[in-house]
């Protein structure tokens, strides 16, 4: 199936360059009554994709731990796949044009890979083949329905336990017995290990190689975020491949910046029209702790905490896009939307990689949640804002596929009158 509408390196450059220009207002779109088209209206006639639009629409549709996908594990073929079409359906009556869809959470797999099980999350058993191919039926179904699909890897988490002995006994993870360090209640593959990280990238690289994805997708897991009390215990590790490096942290930044500078020249490599992007924790440092971060007082910081230099990696070019994760609303104290979206376009401007940003639809009518998310207009605010004061934004993408399902408060029905209708 050819890629013709769909998003390919290029595009993303070009839609980085672009803007959001023809954006309805509020009190434009409040002037027109619209119904969101169906599924059926929406696509293509014939089949294939539908032309790409001036700025990618997207939605996160995450595997782990069944988030928004297989609604259960053990779940019928057909029963999944039902499913999967409704979301894919969600994304075309709000008129997205990209779905990112984990496929590999845990160390294991949604296609049928020669590197690792069977994932849990799909039959409720590693390893046990569910008899269909869910990356493949994927693939097909949002091709035929105009939406371009990004594989989402998680490169380095293992398990969300700590048992080595509940991973299939071919597992690598069981089959070399120093690739994965236990920390906070769960196993990680160890970055500094040459042989680890050449392994994750052939890992994901079967996906690449055989499936007609339109994008390779990281979310913001590197070194895992921090647990209170516990230690990343990577020291043999350190001794034996730290080289020159005085500073743990160093090589750690060292081990993530070789991993995404390897893994973008393989998948060029394979595919050279497909992207590579990531998709951080919003706050890359925070000013305090240097001067060249965001004036936010983010508890995390990916560059000393995740050790995921990110801002190299952009000024660099060493990714096609980056979407960061900006999870908070307008006006928060310790980390604003506002602060963060000029922040993430300067550090973008002019380095040819694309920016689309990461909207937090879970939080909207959480009651946990600061007023502001009890506001069904806070979502379309965030586009309203980087369609008149940050060109650099070429989209956003919402977290994640199930609350985009719910339109919780009518948020998403309100960025659809807004911005998409």
């Amino acid at each position: 199936m050819g890629r013709t509408g769909r998003i390919s390196r290029r595009s993303f450059a070009l839609v980085a360059m672009g803007t959001m220009a023809g954006a309805l207002t509020p009190a434009q779109a409040a002037a027109v009554e619209r119904v969101p088209p169906t599924a059926a209206d929406a696509r293509p006639a014939g089949g294939g994709a539908a032309p790409f639009a001036e700025q990618l629409r997207g939605m996160w549709i995450a595997s782990v731990s069944n988030i928004d996908w297989p609604a259960a594990q053990g779940q019928s073929a057909d029963a999944a796949k039902a499913d999967l079409l409704e979301l894919l359906d969600v994304a075309v009556r709000w008129e997205l044009n990209t779905v990112f869809f984990q496929v590999r959470p845990t160390a294991d797999a949604f296609w049928p890979s020669p590197h690792e099980p069977w994932s849990e999350w799909l039959t409720g058993t590693q390893g046990q083949d569910p008899g269909w191919d869910p990356l493949a039926f994927a693939v097909e179904e949002a091709h035929a329905r105009g939406l371009a699909l990004h594989a989402w890897f998680n490169p380095y988490r293992v398990a969300t336990h700590t048992d080595r002995s509940r991973l299939t006994a071919d597992h690598p993870a069981r089959r070399n017995s120093d690739w994965a360090v236990a920390y906070g209640g769960r196993l990680y593959y160890n970055p500094g290990l040459p042989e680890v990280r050449a392994f994750v990238q052939d890992a994901m690289l079967d996906a690449v190689a055989n499936y007609d994805i339109d994008g390779v997708h990281w979310d913001d897991y590197f070194y895992p975020y921090p647990v209170a009390g516990a230690a990343f215990d990577d020291a043999a590790a350190f001794r034996e491949h730290g080289g020159d490096f005085d500073d743990l942290g160093d090589w750690r930044r060292h081990n993530i910046d070789l991993l995404v500078r390897e893994m973008r020249a393989r998948v060029a490599e394979a595919k050279p029209d497909i992207p590579f992007g990531v998709s951080p924790f919003a706050v890359w440092r925070n000013r305090s702790t240097d001067p060249l971060g965001s004036d936010t007082r983010g508890g995390v910081q990916t560059y000393d905490d995740l050790y995921a230099d990110v801002r190299t990696w952009v000024k660099e070019s060493w990714i096609d896009y980056v979407i960061p994760q900006i999870y908070w609303h307008i006006g928060n104290e310790a980390a604003d939307y506002a602060v963060l979206a000029a922040w993430w376009s300067d550090v973008a401007d002019g380095t040819g990689v694309a920016l689309y940003l990461g909207e937090a639809v879970y939080k909207v009518g959480d009651p946990a949640q600061p007023a502001a998310w009890q506001d069904p207009a806070e979502l379309s605010r965030h586009l309203t804002l980087c369609a008149e004061e940050h060109p650099q934004v070429g989209g956003h993408v919402f977290y994640s596929a199930k609350q985009v399902a719910a339109d919780p408060l009518g948020a998403i029905s309100r960025v659809y009158e807004d911005h998409y209708g």
